[in-house]
């Protein structure tokens, strides 16, 4: 189910961004300020959030960008002014789109789509998980900003198992996958690649998890 994040301190203009993501079959949650906003990030996962900038406590552009710090998720601004550096400091911080108040709410619910859809391509083509940086294209993997030092089948091996995570997969499952081939006998090959890779992402080493009695998971 998608989920968006609603942030704005005006409650009305919460409920008819909600009232709209429910009638498109979202699914949302409402933060007041900043603040509430970090905190209900922290908890959960969102596929858009929502964010107005003129906020107490928290404004949106500082909301924003701890929200980038902490996940890679699309942000698209609400302001009721028009100032062209707004928009230029929301898009260097990382803001995917901008809607001048008042909006149209059906006008917000396609740049919600839109901005939604262009995530899902990138991150089909770099995968962030934390300080873990996966870049399926490049083929690089980069722990807390140092590039990991992976064999090419470490990387096949990562990249298949973030691509599928939270899903157990037995280790027949896995050398069908990654290596390409149904391998009958002796399966401690990927053991043995499992236990490299581990060593080789340092501290996320744990993102990795024994299934007893059947394989490994990816745990994002």
């Amino acid at each position: 189910m998608t989920r968006i994040l609603i942030v704005d301190d005006e409650k009305n203009i919460r409920e008819v961004v909600k009232e709209y993501c429910s009638i498109s079959g979202y699914e949302t949650d409402e933060a007041a300020d900043g603040f509430e906003a970090l905190d209900y990030i922290r908890k959960n996962i969102y596929d858009c959030v929502v964010l107005d900038i003129m906020m107490p406590r928290m404004d949106g552009f500082t909301t924003c960008r701890e929200i980038k710090k902490m996940v890679s998720v699309p942000v698209i601004m609400l302001s009721a002014r028009q100032d062209e550096y707004d928009k230029l400091l929301g898009f260097e911080i990382g803001v995917d789109d901008y809607v001048v108040k008042p909006f149209s709410p059906k006008e917000l619910m396609a740049r919600i789509r839109v901005v939604m859809e262009r995530g899902r391509q990138v991150e089909k083509k770099i995968m962030r998980f934390d300080g873990l940086v996966i870049d399926v294209l490049a083929r690089t993997v980069t722990v807390d900003g140092e590039k990991a030092a992976l064999t090419p089948k470490e990387i096949d091996l990562l990249i298949y198992l973030a691509s599928n995570p939270n899903v157990a997969m037995s280790r027949q499952k896995l050398l069908e996958e990654v290596w390409n081939y149904d391998y009958f006998g002796d399966d401690r090959t990927v053991d043995t690649h499992v236990k490299m890779l581990r060593h080789n992402l340092g501290a996320y080493r744990d993102r990795i998890v024994t299934v007893r009695g059947m394989g490994y998971k990816f745990e994002a």
